[in-house]
């Protein structure tokens, strides 16, 4: 029953995180965009430094891509992310990789051994593995990417018309 609470506690948390953020609404929902292409890709050891650079490149909030990523890529969603982008990236490419290779990946990935490590195991796998967890992954991603953009954006918006009414509020009783 503990793991259970720790993973809704987490959730909440990070939930909460993002209702707080501030800022333009567009850059908060395309901050959040970003997190859910990248946290749903198969790019494990470069998360973090993907959110930052395509965030900045994009003039989005890297925070909320940073949290987003964080939710939808975790010890429970490793391997279905994985497994997912396999299947697609070997039906959409000419290269096939087996589920096998993907469980050891995973393994490697997870036992820890820090980013260079992390990095010497994908590079190992060769071009054709990459390249099919790489399209297979941002094909999977993708749609939600765009899905979690706009369902943001009126979130974002409602908030910030509730916090200037509330301000207006506050100044005219003064």
């Amino acid at each position: 029953m503990r793991p259970l609470h720790s993973i809704k506690r987490f959730i909440r948390y990070n939930l909460i995180r993002i209702k707080r953020l501030s800022g333009d609404p567009r850059a908060l929902a395309g901050g959040i965009a970003i997190g859910v292409l990248i946290g749903l890709s198969p790019t494990m050891p470069l998360h973090t430094p993907l959110i930052i650079i395509l965030a900045l490149a994009t003039r989005t909030s890297v925070l909320a891509g940073i949290i987003v990523s964080w939710l939808v890529c975790n010890p429970l969603t490793f391997f279905p992310i994985y497994y997912i982008s396999v299947i697609l990236g070997n039906y959409l490419t000419p290269y096939e990789i087996n589920i096998q290779m993907v469980q050891q990946l995973l393994t490697q990935l997870t036992e820890g051994g820090g980013f260079q490590a992390s990095i010497n195991t994908l590079a190992s796998l060769g071009l054709e593995a990459i390249i099919v967890l790489l399209v297979g992954g941002f094909v999977f991603s993708l749609p939600f990417s765009f899905l979690s953009y706009y369902l943001a954006i009126p979130f974002f918006e409602k908030r910030q018309q509730r916090k200037l009414k509330s301000r207006s509020e506050a100044i005219n009783t003064l």
